[in-house]
């Protein structure tokens, strides 16, 4: 039986599609069949992390939400990409990963149309049996809206990302507010751009007493994610670095949570 992981923020520039994108990547490791989808589709970008280019894009998400094709042509095998860039990925599983369009036009469209969310959800149950999937990461939009809701209802976990920041505090208490009366199995924190100054587990402890919810990780702001600047995953270019340890034990949780 195949699990939905809904990893969202309140605010943009959380880090999100990165924390997705790692933390999908470590579960393939383990030999998972993984999918992930990008459902930012106002502001795309996870694609870039597995080292798709615009000329690389045939079918995207929005493809399959104005009808041009079905949602599996727009899913993307990147585990050969992956390998290609890490020879000692040791993926063992699959990732597959179905994009939204980065063409202005496309975005343009979204934006003054919408979509049928439902639509999307009816995706998301088909591609899961299509690719006998394990899991399925959904990469969602920032902030509350009805699409955003539907991915939620249908989570079996949602990971909310929140920095140490008053206004990301506020928002994150509205988004697990709104997933407690969803009634989501399982909601977890991960805070996001850390200070290593800061004393992380004081944080930690605040955090929970503040949510009364799990805290999963606290990830360490660090140089070596912005000299990376995208181009690769973090944690196949530095396997033994403080953040990636955090990153594979907040994976390793959400695979617990998922045998439950």
């Amino acid at each position: 039986m195949s699990k939905v992981v809904s990893i969202h923020s309140f605010r943009g520039g959380t880090g999100k599609s990165n924390v997705t994108a790692n933390i999908a990547t470590l579960i393939a490791r383990s030999g998972k069949r993984v999918g992930i989808v990008d459902t930012d589709i106002q502001s795309p970008g996870i694609h870039v992390l597995f080292g798709i280019g615009e000329d690389k894009l045939g079918y995207t998400l929005n493809d399959y939400l104005w009808g041009r094709c079905p949602i599996e042509k727009a899913a993307y095998d990147v585990t050969p990409l992956i390998k290609m860039r890490q020879k000692n990925a040791g993926i063992r599983g699959n990732i597959f990963l179905i994009p939204s369009s980065i063409k202005t036009s496309e975005i343009s469209r979204i934006l003054r149309e919408g979509y049928d969310a439902r639509l999307l959800n009816d995706g998301f149950q088909y591609l899961t049996k299509r690719l006998k999937l394990d899991y399925l990461f959904i990469d969602t939009h920032p902030g509350i809206n009805e699409e955003t809701l539907l991915s939620i209802i249908i989570s079996d976990i949602l990971v909310v990302i929140l920095r140490p920041d008053q206004q990301d505090y506020q928002g994150t208490a509205v988004a697990v507010d709104v997933a407690r009366k969803l009634n989501v199995p399982n909601i977890m924190l991960v805070v996001n751009k850390a200070l290593p100054a800061f004393n992380f587990q004081a944080l930690r402890q605040q955090i929970v007493s503040t949510y009364g919810t799990t805290v999963a990780g606290v990830l360490p702001v660090c140089e070596e994610m912005f000299y990376l600047g995208s181009k690769d995953l973090f944690s196949l270019c530095y396997p033994n670095h403080p953040w990636t340890q955090e990153v594979n034990a907040i994976a390793k949780q959400i695979e617990s949570k998922s045998k439950k």
